[in-house]
């Protein structure tokens, strides 16, 4: 009898042109960061001669920061076009991705 109501209940949605809602598709920052990622970045730990010999020489690098105590190391930043390399002394800390446009925020808010 169950099966009977499912099916009678399907004719009618189809019959009545009842639609189901459709899906947006949308890019978000995070997809498109992870789509980044997969190309290729430095990594960390490696030294900025390994840097510049694998990406080139950076589009410009920004004045250091800290150093002023022991406890402080020095931080040093290259800008690349799609990423900015973070270095503490002469190793890579971090890479972080240059936004796509100026206007780019975080991922979307869900849909509700």
């Amino acid at each position: 009898m169950k099966t009977f109501a499912f099916v009678a209940v399907s004719i009618l949605a189809l019959g009545t042109g009842v639609s189901m809602p459709q899906a947006k598709a949308q890019t978000l920052l995070v997809d498109r960061t992870l789509a980044e990622r997969a190309v290729s970045e430095p990594t960390r730990g490696m030294t900025m001669a390994q840097v510049q010999a694998r990406y080139g020489a950076p589009q410009s690098k920004l004045e250091p920061r800290g150093g002023q105590k022991r406890q402080w190391p020095t931080i040093n930043r290259w800008e690349y076009p799609n990423f900015i390399v973070y270095f503490e002394k002469s190793k890579v800390i971090d890479v972080v991705l240059v936004k796509a446009s100026p206007t780019e925020v975080g991922p979307a808010p869900a849909v509700r």
